[in-house]
């Protein structure tokens, strides 16, 4: 069939057929991408048995709750967030800290605190090496930004997160810090790793057939919002990591790398309340005014949430 006879075909079958009530942009985009697939099914000469175990991949990828890891390593997730971009710099905004992706891992309900956060629960605390991570929040037009929500989260030295890792407590290396009355917030924590995608999962299967590795560099994530101000959703990369810019979920971006600082002073150490040398990394948040015709930074992605 060419495209103009799968195009009527799909008219036939998801227009044609309609009885009742229609939500138009349902329909534009379910006859949109079924279309599409079609197409690709006969310019690929794809066999039946190619769809059906692609059927199945998905529906066993879902189960396992891959999902999140295929959006992120086949470049959707970046996809939008491009467009993301393209959509704020078309309506004059810009100068704000870079987004990047959100990612699977975020639980909802961290708890919260005013100005510091300790973030780890001590369980890593003989063999990790600790971190404070600190800055400032400002608008677009460097004022701090007191009383901003800033929620943090990263993995353990093995890469893993809590509430998907039930090894740990409830919320390690989960917090929301509230800015005090400069826009500051600080965080005590340890340095976290890289992860990788499942070695026997649906994605890194998928990415195996794709000559493509699933690691992800060490890294902490980031929600920063604000009344008047547009939802931030960031991560920064820690420097020197070997996945520093070869990140499978293509999250890393300039000006998210910021400077890691090993500090040995011993009374730099104590004034910090630790009793080992730690990475101090500074990592200041610009943010974007909320703007009337732009699309709204925050969505209803679904997330998870510690009962």
């Amino acid at each position: 069939m060419n495209h103009q006879q799968i195009d009527q075909l799909v008219k036939t079958f998801n227009i044609d057929t309609a009885k009742g009530q229609v939500n138009p942009r349902v329909q534009e985009i379910t006859v949109r991408l079924v279309a599409d697939l079609f197409k690709a099914i006969e310019d690929l000469d794809m066999s039946p048995h190619e769809v059906w175990k692609g059927m199945e991949f998905l529906i066993d990828a879902a189960k396992a709750n891959e999902i999140g890891l295929f959006a992120a390593g086949l470049g959707l997730e970046r996809f939008v967030d491009i467009r993301a971009d393209e959509a704020e710099e078309k309506a004059g905004l810009s100068g704000g800290t870079p987004r990047t992706i959100e990612g699977p891992l975020y639980v909802y309900g961290a708890p919260e605190s005013t100005g510091f956060a300790r973030m780890d629960d001590g369980a890593e605390s003989a063999h990790a090496k600790p971190m404070i991570l600190e800055g400032t929040v400002y608008d677009a037009e460097g004022r701090p930004v007191p009383h901003a929500k800033v929620e943090v989260w990263h993995a353990n030295t093995l890469g893993n997160y809590s509430f998907f890792d039930k090894s740990q407590s409830d919320f390690n290396h989960h917090r929301t810090i509230i800015t005090d009355e400069k826009g500051r917030y600080k965080a005590q924590s340890i340095v976290p790793n890289g992860y990788g995608c499942p070695p026997e999962g649906y994605t890194q299967a998928l990415l195996n057939l794709l000559g493509r590795h699933g690691r992800r560099p060490a890294h902490v994530h980031y929600f920063v919002t604000a009344p008047g101000q547009r939802k931030l959703t960031t991560q920064i990369n820690i420097d020197g990591d070997e996945y520093l810019w070869d990140d499978f979920a293509f999250a890393s971006r300039e000006g998210l790398v910021p400077p890691v600082q090993e500090v040995n002073d011993e009374a730099a150490i104590a004034a910090q309340g630790l009793d080992k040398p730690y990475a101090h990394i500074v990592f200041d948040i610009h943010l974007l005014p909320e703007t009337e015709g732009v699309f709204e930074a925050e969505n209803e992605r679904r997330r998870a949430a510690a009962a």
